[in-house]
C-alpha cells in the first residue's frame, strides 16, 4: 500500500452551507436499514431513538457483518470469478483487533472488559471479543428485534412518490416492501481487489486474495510472496512466516534500495513491487532482485459492491469512488432518503458510524436540516476538485486517514452533539505510533495508562448521567 496521502483542503470539504428548511419538520420515518454489522447497527440504534421505524435487512443468520468469523472460504481463492461461490466474511482465525478498546467502542456503549466467563479481557482482544461486544450492544438497545435474517436485498429502487422499493429474498421466496427511506451499511470486504501483474497468466504458481485467507497451516514450507503492507498484510505476513519457508513483502511504501530482511525475523524479507513474473514460477521485484515463488497472496483491499442498487446512474462507484456522495452519506439528488454508512476507511469505525447515523436519523426526521441539492452538489464538486488538485487518486476519494476526527467533529456539530473526547484522539494517535515503533508487541505494551484512566472516568460519568436521565 502506498503511504498516507495529505488530505485535501478541510475547508474545502467540510464547508457549512444555509440550511434548506424540510417540509413536515420532526417527521417520523419508516425506513429500511441494509445489514446488521456494526454500521448497521450504529444506524439502526440511532434512526430507532430518533422514532423512525426500523427493519433492518441481514442476509446471514446472525448481526456482526465484517465480524463473524467464517472458516469456509470461496470457491475462486482469488476471488475474481463472478459465478464463485461468494462467502461473505473475511477474517482470519488469528485477528486481533489493531486499536484499543476503549477507542475502539461505540461512544455511548464503551467497549469495556467483561467479567463472563470465557470473554477476552485484552485490550487489544480477538475478533470473537468484538462479536460479543456487539450481541451486548444490539441486546443492550434491542436491535436485534429489528433485523430479519436470513434475507437477501436483491434490488432497492426508486418508486412513485420518491420512496423506496425493496426487494427481497427469503427461503426461496421474493416479495418487496416500500420505505421512504434507505440506509446502505453492507460493509466493503467482500469484493476483492486483485493487483495487476505483467505476466500473471503464464505464472504457474498459486494466487489467493486475503478475504479467502483463514489459517497459516496451507503454507507450510512454502515460499510466498506477499503484496501490500496494511494492517491485514502484517498480521497475516506474521502468521504465514510461523510454518512458510520464506516470506516476501511487496509493497509501494518501499521504494529507494535494495530488498531486506524485516528486522527480528529470519525468514520474511521487505522488496518494492513487483515488477513482471515469468512462466518458470521467478518473481522479479522493482529493485532487480528475484524470488522463485508457489504462491502470490494478495493483500490488496476491496471494492464498494452494491449489486442491489438501482438508481438510475444517479450513485456509481468510479475506481472505488461511491458517488457523488455529500460527506461520503448523501447522493445530493436523492438526499436525505437514500444514504451510507461506513464508506470511509483507514478510520476508527464504530464511534464514525454513530456519528453519521445520529446525522441520517436526524435529517430524516427534520430535526437537522441539509443543505439544498445544488449546493451540496458544488460542495462534492470541490472536493473532487481539491483531490485532484493535490494529486491524490480518485481510488483515495474515501480515505480519511489524516483528517478522521475533523470529520466527526463537523458531524458533531451539524447534529449539535459533543465533539470526539481528546482521550480517543490522543489515545488514538499514540497507538498509532506504538504501532511502528514496536510492531510485534504493540498490543500487550503500551504507555498511555493516563489516558485510559481518563477514559474510564469519561465512561462512569456519561453511565451516570444516562441513569439520570432515565430516573428524570
Amino acid at each position: 500500500m502506498i503511504a498516507p496521502l495529505s488530505p485535501p483542503p478541510i475547508h474545502t470539504h467540510l464547508t457549512a452551507y444555509p440550511s434548506m428548511p424540510i417540509q413536515n419538520p420532526t417527521r417520523l420515518r419508516h425506513v429500511a436499514v441494509i445489514g446488521a454489522g456494526a454500521g448497521g447497527l450504529a444506524a439502526a440504534r440511532e434512526l430507532q431513538r430518533e422514532g423512525h421505524s426500523v427493519v433492518v435487512f441481514e442476509r446471514e443468520t446472525i448481526l456482526g457483518g465484517t465480524w463473524v468469523y467464517d472458516p469456509r472460504t470461496e470457491s475462486d481463492p482469488l476471488g475474481s470469478d463472478p459465478t464463485r461461490t461468494i462467502v461473505h466474511g473475511s477474517l482470519y482465525a488469528s485477528l486481533r483487533t489493531n486499536l484499543p478498546r476503549e477507542v475502539m467502542g461505540f461512544r455511548d456503549y464503551p467497549f469495556v472488559k467483561s467479567t463472563r466467563p470465557g470473554r477476552d479481557p485484552r485490550r487489544y482482544p480477538g475478533h470473537k471479543e468484538v462479536m460479543e461486544y456487539l450481541n451486548d450492544y444490539a441486546s443492550e438497545f434491542g436491535l436485534s428485534e429489528l433485523v430479519r435474517f436470513e434475507t437477501e436485498v436483491l434490488e432497492v429502487g426508486i418508486v412513485d412518490g420518491g420512496k423506496w422499493k425493496v426487494k427481497y429474498g427469503k427461503n426461496g421466496e421474493v416479495d418487496n416492501e416500500v420505505y421512504d427511506a434507505v440506509v446502505v451499511c453492507n460493509g466493503h470486504y467482500t469484493e476483492p481487489r486483485i493487483a495487476d501483474i505483467p505476466g500473471i497468466d503464464a505464472w504457474p504458481g498459486k494466487q489467493i486474495h486475503s478475504h479467502n485467507y483463514r489459517v497459516p497451516d496451507p503454507y507450510h514450507n512454502q515460499v510466498v510472496i506477499m503484496i501490500g503492507s496494511a494492517a491485514s498484510a502484517v498480521d497475516i505476513s506474521r502468521d504465514v512466516s510461523r510454518v512458510a519457508k520464506e516470506v516476501h513483502i511487496a509493497s509501494r511504501s518501499i521504494k529507494d534500495g535494495n530488498s531486506t530482511k524485516l528486522p527480528g525475523h529470519d525468514n520474511i524479507w521487505l522488496h518494492p513491487m513487483i515488477e513482471n513474473v515469468r512462466e518458470e514460477g521467478t518473481v522479479i521485484f522493482q529493485d532487480g532482485n528475484e524470488v522463485r515463488a508457489s504462491i502470490i497472496l494478495h493483500c490488496t483491499g476491496y471494492k464498494y459492491h452494491f449489486p442491489f442498487l438501482k438508481t438510475n446512474n444517479i450513485v456509481t462507484v468510479d475506481d472505488n469512488r461511491v458517488g457523488p456522495l455529500y460527506k461520503h452519506i448523501f447522493p445530493p439528488a436523492l438526499a436525505p432518503w437514500l444514504s451510507f454508512v461506513g464508506l470511509p476507511w483507514k478510520v476508527v469505525p464504530f464511534p464514525l458510524f454513530e456519528f453519521q447515523s445520529k446525522w441520517i436519523a436526524g435529517a430524516l426526521s427534520g430535526k437537522f436540516s441539509l443543505p439544498s441539492s445544488e449546493e451540496m452538489m458544488k460542495d462534492v464538486e470541490n472536493f473532487y476538485s481539491s483531490m485532484e488538485a493535490a494529486g491524490i487518486p480518485k481510488r483515495y476519494t474515501h480515505n480519511l486517514a489524516s483528517y478522521q476526527y475533523e470529520y466527526n467533529d463537523w458531524l458533531a456539530a451539524e447534529c449539535k452533539a459533543a465533539p470526539s473526547e481528546e482521550w480517543r484522539k490522543e489515545m488514538y494517535i499514540l497507538s498509532s505510533k506504538s504501532k511502528i515503533i514496536r510492531p510485534e508487541t504493540y498490543r500487550d505494551e503500551w504507555d498511555d495508562e493516563h489516558l485510559i484512566v481518563q477514559a474510564h472516568e469519561d465512561f462512569q460519568k456519561n453511565l451516570k448521567e444516562a441513569k439520570n436521565l432515565i430516573k428524570g
